[in-house]
């Protein structure tokens, strides 16, 4: 696990500490787990939940219907 040092100015360091001792974890804990929300490449599950959470959402074929057809491409 590697080791980080980060400078802080106090009023950022106390608020900071603050917010650690109310989610009640370790300072650097609460760092990592900030840098790791902020660096996530991937959705998180709670998010994935959500798919199909509305039932009357129209599907893509639905949404697309109105817009035409697409012009030919063309080839590489």
């Amino acid at each position: 696990m590697g080791q980080v040092t980060v400078y802080f100015e106090d009023d950022i360091e106390k608020r900071l500490k603050t917010a650690a001792k109310a989610a009640g974890v370790p300072v650097s804990r609460w760092v990592a787990a900030l840098v790791e929300e902020k660096t996530r490449t991937t959705w998180p599950e709670s998010v994935l939940k959500l798919a199909g959470a509305w039932p009357d959402f129209p599907e893509p074929e639905e949404l697309r219907r109105a817009q035409g057809k697409d012009h030919a491409r063309e080839p590489l």
